[in-house]
């Protein structure tokens, strides 16, 4: 992302490369790659296969890897998530990057991923460097407000230690709690994915298909947050055949 970029949303040619006419093609493309992940194709050689194949742009590609997922990962990631009714009263870990910036995502006009597995995604990355955004503060706001409106008792932050101004962000995050009102801890590790997949004692909030292959119990309160939205720019690529509902 660029220094001099003040929001997180669409890139200059998304409008095009996610327009309605390509819905068509980029749902037939998770069925394929679906299918070669199902059979235990290699991850990337499944998405080159599959990319080739249908013509689709590095950004395009970027979308199928994180739309589609094996028949394995679809039944097994909705045992493992806990019905957002049943949130009251819980601790929330959460995937720190992995939400908060598939919010500001959503909040800036960015497109989001109606995975097959239930979830959504965004299609940003942060590069190594993290990057405050006029949206920063609304998410913040916004995650703050989901979390009372589902009655969850306490909150863990897990950030990038890695990634440069993650520092930066753990202030904003518990200077924004404080403000509001909000029990949060935020921790800075090293890899959150694994300090989130042998979390026991609280529900994991991510949509990280890495993590909830993992985690003993996650919640999709993502996907509650943007369905939420006035109107979130949702692309769908569940795939023609079938998806899951994760959590809702």
């Amino acid at each position: 992302m660029s220094s001099s970029q003040k929001h997180r949303g669409q890139q200059s040619e998304d409008a095009k490369f996610f327009a309605p006419t390509t819905w068509k093609a980029l749902n037939d493309a998770v069925d394929d790659l679906s299918w070669l992940w199902t059979r235990g194709y290699g991850e990337k050689a499944g998405i080159k296969m599959v990319g080739d194949r249908y013509l689709l742009t590095n950004r395009q590609r970027e979308a199928l890897r994180r739309a589609a997922c094996s028949d394995q990962a679809l039944f097994r990631r909705p045992t493992n998530a806990l019905p957002l009714t049943d949130l009251r009263g819980e601790n929330v870990a959460i995937d720190g990057y992995n939400l908060l910036i598939t919010i500001e995502s959503s909040l800036s006009n960015g497109f989001v991923i109606a995975c097959r597995d239930g979830t959504y995604r965004d299609i940003a990355s942060i590069h190594g460097t993290y990057r405050r955004v006029e949206e920063t503060f609304p998410a913040i706001e916004a995650i703050s407000a989901a979390l009372k409106e589902l009655g969850v008792a306490a909150t863990s932050w897990y950030l990038d230690k890695p990634v440069s101004n993650s520092g930066r962000l753990k202030g904003y995050l518990l200077e924004a709690a404080q403000e509001m009102g909000s029990d949060w801890e935020v921790e800075l590790v090293f890899s959150p994915d694994k300090v989130l997949a042998q979390t026991s004692s609280a529900v994991v909030v991510s949509s990280d298909g890495a993590v909830l292959d993992q985690a003993e119990r996650w919640a999709n309160v993502t996907r509650y947050m943007i369905d939420r939205l006035p109107d979130p720019q949702i692309l769908p690529m569940q795939g023609n055949r079938f998806a899951a509902g994760c959590g809702l």
